[in-house]
Parts: C-alpha cells; sequence; structure tokens
C-alpha cells in the first residue's frame, strides 16, 4: 500500500483577483470545495495545504486540512513554480510519501471520484510515473493562425484545408490536478513527467480560473453542473 499525500498550493498574492484562494464562490470560499474533495478520498493519507497566508492558513486548517509549517517567502513571489512549493512541502515532511497529489485551490469541479480514478489508474500502472488532468483543444491546433504584419497566417499551412477529425488530438493542462510518484518528481523536476498519464476531463467539468471572466463562466458551469444532480 502507497503512502499518498495531498497537497493545495494557496499563496495570497493573487493580483488579477485579490484574495482569490479565499473569495467566496457561492456562498464558501473556494479553496474549501478541493479541500473537501480531497478529505473525502479514502486513500489519500493526509493533506497539507502550502500557504504564506495566516488568513488561508485559518480558513485551510477550520476546513479539515493541516497547516504544519508556512510557505517560505522564496516560494511566496510570482516567480515560484507549483514543482518549487512540492518540492519545499517533501523537503519539510518528516514523513516520506510515495505519491503526491496536487490540487489546486481553485479547483471547484474536482471530486472524490475523479480524483480517485487518476490515483487508482497511476497506481495500476506501473511504467508511469505521473498523471494529470487534461483538456482536449476545442480547434484543432494544426489548423491554428498568427497575426504577422496585420495579417493573418497559417501556423501549420499543410494541414489546412484538413479535416478536424483526420487531424491528431491535442491537450492542454486542465490546471486541476497532478498525481506522482514522488521519487520521479524530484528527479525530474517537473510535475508532467516523462511517462505522464492523461485523464481527460469533460470541458463542463473544468475551469482554470485566472480573470473576473474566468470566475463567472466558472459559476455558470457550476451551476449547470449542479442542476443536473
Amino acid at each position: 500500500m502507497s503512502n499518498i499525500l495531498a497537497i493545495i498550493p494557496a499563496r495570497a498574492g493573487s493580483k488579477r483577483i485579490p484574495n482569490k484562494n479565499i473569495k467566496k464562490f457561492f456562498g464558501k470560499e473556494i479553496i474549501k470545495y478541493p479541500i473537501e474533495a480531497v478529505l473525502s478520498v479514502d486513500i489519500i493519507d493526509e493533506l497539507i495545504v502550502s500557504t504564506d497566508s495566516e488568513d488561508i492558513k485559518k480558513i485551510s486548517k477550520k476546513s479539515g486540512a493541516s497547516v504544519p509549517f508556512m510557505r517560505s517567502d522564496e516560494n511566496s513571489d510570482d516567480f515560484a513554480t507549483t514543482y518549487d512549493v512540492i518540492e519545499e512541502v517533501i523537503n519539510k515532511c518528516s514523513k516520506k510519501y510515495d505519491i503526491i497529489c496536487c490540487v489546486y485551490p481553485t479547483s471547484v469541479f474536482v471530486s472524490k471520484e475523479i480524483l480517485t480514478e487518476a490515483i487508482t489508474l497511476l497506481l495500476k500502472t506501473p511504467n508511469a510515473t505521473s498523471i494529470a488532468s487534461v483538456l482536449e483543444y476545442s480547434h484543432p491546433i494544426q489548423r491554428s493562425l498568427i497575426s504577422k504584419s496585420g495579417f493573418l497566417i497559417s501556423n501549420h499551412p499543410e494541414n489546412y484545408n484538413s479535416r478536424s477529425q483526420d487531424l491528431e488530438v491535442n491537450y492542454h493542462d486542465a490546471g486541476q490536478f497532478y498525481v506522482f510518484k514522488t521519487s520521479n518528481v524530484l528527479n525530474e523536476k517537473k510535475l508532467i513527467t516523462k511517462q505522464c498519464i492523461p485523464f481527460v476531463i469533460n470541458p463542463n467539468q473544468a475551469h482554470d480560473i485566472d480573470t473576473y471572466d474566468d470566475w463567472e463562466l466558472a459559476e455558470l458551469k457550476y451551476q449547470f453542473k449542479t442542476s443536473k444532480l
């Protein structure tokens, strides 16, 4: 049986949406959604929130998460990566974990079922070292365009007249969660490792929140999701 740690990286310094990680989302601080989802997963042993904020710490602990230490100043600025934060938590933990599950603090759509399925799939795939939530590009990137000198130019002119169904599907990071084998991530120093399984998310079940427009769209998606339950 593997020891599994979940980490939610939640710093205070959001520029475009101030205090984003504890802003109310349908009457509840948004970080509470992923905290509740993670705590409902039976195979996760511990949940740590990494933060530089006393307010986030207070809300996280009240919601059932552990905040055994505050994030360092070095990893609290705009230049620190998620990997940097994860590495810090791993190094500060007295206990060693085989598997780490990183969930972002605004992942309102993440669920017990999704996380359990992803972790189980990774554990059942010996040659895989990580699994990441991804979304399909809604339009083939092989037919993407750029603007050059004020005019549109095809990035891949050889594919411009190809049918969408004839082009290979491409994915992008859904910004919801990563699950990985600790030793491999520490060796590669990135969360999407060389042997990373794609966990394809329904576009109605994921939304990266960076701006107020993103927030409003996430609310619409969440209303749609809950109305169907």
